[in-house]
């Protein structure tokens, strides 16, 4: 069983002259994110008195350990790595108290361009997949054994490259396939590297798969700024679900400055078509049981952990 064992550290917000200074480290800097960069440059988080300080993990494990550690206050990543810390049997473990996204947000990149994309056409070929674990990898083999392909057998899955390494290993010849999430796929193909095939949240289906979570100390000493933040969140969401794509692109750009307002539009209209937002960060309990069976498919995980020990929706519940 994959399990993280990491130090914890229990960290109370400090203010400055512009409000309650809140740090998030996000998994990885996406369009598939577009709530949170709404918030932020649409002046919400200002709104209720908090600034945000913005770093990127490169990776669910690398977020699960800033938020253990007390480098970050809250960690916008992947739910299963809260499940792995729960576990483990960490006694200030995560609690995961928003949903952001509810599909995959990756997009499969070949090296030519295919017309009519089939899953079978997999078959015998490899693919980097990310971290084995991580949210990327499981719903790719969870969307490649729904077409009858298992890794080791019939087609393979690098696990072995850094998720933020992706896309510059990928262009120096490993593999025959990749996954990448917005804009970095459009990007990629718009420079002729490769092609965007299809995606991965289609075929693997709803899942939690982003999520909002701190540790039980943070949550417990900071409950008016975790709902504050909160708040700003749901003006982001509502902004992103009530606006067209070239609206959304425009409050996107300040924070995706290398693409152009065009790409970030057709990243948001990708992300729409697929139900990759979650319209209420609220995680219904069907829901995390499809992630459980998910992570034992994979796995990477041997027992159960419940819904409610890793899951509190009261804080949003408290805003409706």
């Amino acid at each position: 069983m994959a399990i993280l064992t990491i130090a914890t550290l229990s960290l109370v917000s400090c203010k400055n002259d512009e409000g309650t200074v809140v740090k998030i480290n996000e998994v990885t800097h996406s369009v598939f994110y577009a709530p949170l960069y709404v918030a932020i440059n649409n002046g919400y988080f200002e709104e209720v008195g908090l600034t945000i300080e913005l770093t990127n993990g490169g990776g669910s494990d690398k977020t699960m350990t800033a938020i253990m550690s007390g480098q970050a206050d809250i960690g916008l990543a992947g739910p299963e790595t809260a499940i792995y810390v729960n576990a483990g049997g960490s006694s200030n473990y995560p609690i995961v108290f928003g949903q952001l996204t509810t599909k995959d947000g990756s997009f499969l990149i070949g090296r030519n361009k295919v017309e009519n994309f089939n899953w079978s056409s997999l078959e015998g070929k490899e693919i980097i997949g990310g971290r084995k674990g991580g949210m990327p990898a499981m719903c790719l083999e969870y969307a490649l054994y729904k077409n009858g392909l298992v890794n080791g057998k019939n087609v393979t899955i690098n696990y072995d490259v850094q998720f933020d390494l992706i896309a510059s290993a990928f262009g120096a010849g490993t593999g025959d396939y990749c996954t990448m999430f917005e804009p970095v796929a459009t990007t990629y193909q718009n420079a002729g590297k490769g092609y965007i095939q299809t995606d991965v949240g289609s075929e693997a289906g709803t899942v939690p798969y982003t999520c909002f979570m701190a540790t039980k100390d943070y949550i417990k000493d900071n409950q008016n700024t975790v709902k504050s933040f909160m708040k700003a969140i749901l003006k982001g969401i509502d902004f992103v679900m009530n606006s067209d794509d070239l609206t959304v692109a425009n409050a996107l750009a300040p924070s995706f400055t290398g693409n152009s307002v065009d790409d970030l539009a057709s990243a948001v209209k990708a992300y729409k078509e697929i139900g990759a937002f979650k319209t209420s960060p609220i995680m219904l309990k069907e829901d995390y049981d499809k992630l459980i069976d998910i992570l034992k498919f994979s796995k990477v995980l041997d027992k159960d952990v419940a819904f409610e020990d890793v899951i509190d929706n009261s804080i949003v519940e408290s805003l409706k």
